[in-house]
């Protein structure tokens, strides 16, 4: 059975208790058989704060991150608000009136705890830092420990890497959204570790890269990412490197065919491999409908890889 015939693009993807699956800017993780889905949870009023009207910065109260469980990649389990926003303290990093977005989950192997990465921000997008929470357990509670610009920086749209040796990466979009920053993490998973690498250069506000997803296929390293242009979406484009930090070889959009100006309407946010084909990865995506965010939808796409030549292909 084929998840992805059964999760039609653009689609209503309900859970197993038939509700709207709210999971979005969101990230994977296997883990003891089972597949988790994080992501924000945004089920509630679209409206537009005067400090974002120049890009159309709508928002929703942060309510938390959301955990979903499946074995199947089909049928998902709501298991809860795994980190709930705080409703009592304006100045806390989870205020609900804060961002809290893409949620990026790492299981340490050595310490046996998860740790959750996420971007927080305030409604400005002038506070710009990674937030670290950890648990015992995949579905949570999550602890929060709290927020850091790491190296030193700015940092908005974010994910993290495992390599299969068990090293882990940060990368982040960093000086104004002009470059990423890729960053190995401390053996803890809980701080940048250095030395931090610039990537990506632009020398330009709002030009770099966003929405960086990394993955690994025969010794080497492939990242997706999008471009700055708020909600609405753009073409994808992709790089090729021998190592997590690069130095990184653009390679260009990896869409083709209808819609591919625009990733399908859509822009990605993580890349997994399945459990019991290695080798065969998923490009996750997210069809944001900015005025209604809570009805955003999800597009799940399969990566056509070709090993000799570096190249990846998304179509429809």
């Amino acid at each position: 059975m084929n998840p992805l015939e059964l999760l039609p693009p653009g689609g209503l993807w309900l859970d197993t208790d038939g509700q709207p699956i709210q999971a979005h800017g969101g990230s994977m993780l296997y883990h003891g058989g089972s597949y988790y889905w994080y992501g924000e949870n945004k089920n509630g009023d679209s409206w537009l704060p005067e400090c974002n009207i120049a890009w159309d910065g709508y928002r929703v109260e942060s309510i938390g991150i959301n955990c979903y469980s499946s074995g199947d990649l089909i049928h998902w389990k709501n298991e809860g608000i795994v980190l709930s926003s705080v409703k009592d303290d304006p100045g806390h990093d989870l205020h609900t009136g804060r961002v809290l977005e893409r949620p990026r989950l790492l299981f340490n192997r050595k310490t046996g705890k998860f740790v959750l990465w996420m971007h927080i921000d305030t409604l400005d997008y002038l506070y710009a830092r990674t937030g670290i929470a950890i648990s015992d357990s995949p579905t949570g509670p999550f602890s929060y420990i709290g927020s850091l610009r790491p190296d030193g920086c700015d940092s908005r749209d974010m994910t993290v890497f495992q390599d299969t040796d068990g090293k882990a990466f940060l990368l982040y979009s960093s000086e104004w959204n002009s470059e990423l920053h890729i960053s190995p993490l401390a053996d803890d998973y809980l701080q940048p570790a250095g030395p931090m690498v610039r990537a990506f250069v632009t020398n330009e506000k709002n030009k770099g890269p966003e929405s960086p997803a990394l993955f690994k296929h025969r010794n080497r390293y492939y990242l997706i990412t999008s471009r700055c242009t708020g909600w609405d979406p753009n073409p994808a484009e992709y790089a090729v490197a021998e190592a997590p930090t690069g130095p990184w070889k653009d390679m260009g959009n990896p869409c083709i065919g209808p819609g591919a100006d625009t990733t399908f309407d859509s822009q990605g946010t993580f890349v997994f491999e399945l459990a019991d084909r290695p080798g065969t990865f998923i490009f996750m995506a997210d069809r944001w409908d900015k005025r209604n965010l809570k009805d955003s939808r999800y597009l799940w796409l399969p990566i056509h890889m070709d090993g000799h030549s570096g190249s990846v292909r998304l179509n429809r």
